[in-house]
């Protein structure tokens, strides 16, 4: 067995280098920053705590899967795992407001009937169905296998969307998809905001995207408990136990080279370590931008802004943990996160709230004018929020830039849009240098990344004949 270098020590990189430990190599990880977890961070500030990237889980099989594989130990004794029920409250723009359950497709249905008239569930219910012929289509090759050579199959959506008619313009984004199939701005809109949740514009995403509400609708939502954090604590922890090494506050500023292939990686420092196959797992635009791989670049196109507030006063009794306040001309959809969690607040008498909303990156937008409309749009579900303010604390893409080396979020892997939404693949074009975590195939979340490393350990462990999990 040899010795493995891990740049980066996000979700997807740690995965990574648990599994190749128990595979028997000799994994040492290098984080430029002084903690793992990736964009998986904390505020702490006066005995309040917050999630400052993902709140939710989807897909909690995929570190099932990394804790059984890693040490024959279930998840659920590393961590708490909670179905959130309701999975979320929708509050659209004209008021109207739907609680929908938790991995529930006749309760959708019934809910969005009461809630808009009926008729809506039957509707969506029905998009459901073409969004699993998707999920279907594509759950194997995007998900489960190592991104193959030629992906120009990918370049086709699997999307079954109804005929366009004659002489009408085929549907093929999946803002068009909601308002030809769905037949109502509030059915859109719901649509939409699964797509802005993964970082994704849905004027612009494929119609696969229809697959990320299917998702979630399929298999839950799930709370962990002490928050997300927590999760990144437990697979920073089976790391240890399987001897990984981490060094932090250490940047890789080159990936050698001999005779075609990686060889090991320089430190900014100056030193040199060996390696027989270096795992990347920092995001690949910051590996281009900073020249530790030389090809081409990406643009960053959408971030993440959270503002965490700090509540005086109890939680009520009736509030649910997600919250969707819709978009309006003025500003974008927001998520209200209130986890009724005593891990995350001083005690029963105060609450932590966090709101996070989908932005795009332009130089010229006022972060503190963006902040200020989403808490107003948090005050309008959270009763009496500016009397019980103590203080919030504002987080703009910059620090996602600073945490993470690159300010935007990256989205799953999509099919359709002619190959546009697809991360990178795993196998880099040097030998020996593979790629982990939210930037490489299948791409960003908590549950792509986790799947990108099993996907890399898989092609270290067993070559190139490897064609991912059965």
């Amino acid at each position: 067995m040899g010795r493995i270098v891990v740049i980066g020590a996000g979700m997807g990189a740690m995965a990574a280098a648990a599994r190749l430990a128990v595979a028997g190599h000799r994994v040492t990880v290098y984080e430029r920053t002084e903690t793992y977890g990736g964009a998986v961070r904390r505020f702490e500030r006066d005995g309040f705590a917050f999630d400052t990237g993902p709140g939710l889980l989807h897909l909690p099989a995929v570190y099932r899967d990394l804790f059984v594989k890693t040490g024959k130990e279930p998840l659920e004794d590393r961590v708490e795992l909670t179905q959130v029920d309701p999975a979320s409250r929708h509050v659209f723009s004209d008021g109207t407001r739907v609680d929908l359950p938790n991995a529930s497709r006749a309760g959708t249905v019934s809910a969005l009937d009461a809630a808009l008239g009926a008729g809506a569930g039957e509707r969506w219910g029905d998009f459901m169905v073409r969004a699993r012929e998707a999920w279907d289509r594509t759950r194997r090759p995007l998900l489960e296998e190592p991104q193959p050579e030629d992906t120009s199959v990918f370049g086709r959506d699997p999307y079954p969307a109804l005929k366009a008619g004659f002489l009408r313009r085929p549907t093929t984004r999946l803002e068009q998809i909601g308002a030809r199939e769905l037949r109502d701005p509030r059915l859109a809109a719901l649509l939409d905001s699964y797509a802005w949740s993964y970082g994704f514009d849905p004027a612009a995403a494929p119609a696969s995207a229809a697959v990320l509400p299917y998702m979630e609708q399929t298999f839950g939502t799930w709370y962990v408990g002490g928050g997300i954090r927590a999760l990144a604590d437990a697979v920073y922890e089976r790391c240890l136990q399987r001897r990984v090494e981490f060094v932090f506050d250490t940047a890789v500023v080159e990936v050698l080279e001999k005779d075609g292939r990686a060889t090991g990686v320089r430190l900014a420092g100056g030193e040199a370590v060996e390696a027989d196959h270096v795992v990347a797992g920092a995001p690949v635009p910051a590996l281009y931008r900073d020249h530790v791989v030389a090809q081409g670049d990406q643009l960053d196109l959408t971030g993440r802004m959270t503002v965490c507030l700090a509540l005086r006063g109890a939680r009520e009794a009736d509030a649910v943990h997600r919250t969707v306040v819709h978009a309006t001309a003025s500003r974008p959809t927001v998520t209200v996160l209130r986890p009724d969690d005593p891990a995350l607040r001083p005690d029963d008498a105060h609450e932590s709230v966090t709101v996070s909303a989908t932005v795009y990156l332009y130089p010229e937008y006022d972060w503190a004018e963006i902040a200020e409309e989403m808490v107003a749009a948090a005050e309008s579900v959270v009763p009496g929020l500016r009397e019980r303010l103590l203080w919030q604390e504002v987080r703009t893409p910059e620090d996602t830039l600073r945490e993470t080396g690159t300010a935007e979020v990256p989205g799953p892997a999509l099919a359709g849009g002619s190959g546009a939404y697809l991360p990178a693949a795993n196998r880099s074009s040097l030998p020996r240098l593979h790629f982990a975590g939210g930037w490489s195939h299948p791409g960003g979340g908590l549950a792509h990344a986790g799947m990108s490393g099993a996907l890399v350990a898989g092609l270290i462990v067993e070559g190139d004949g490897f064609r991912g999990s059965q």
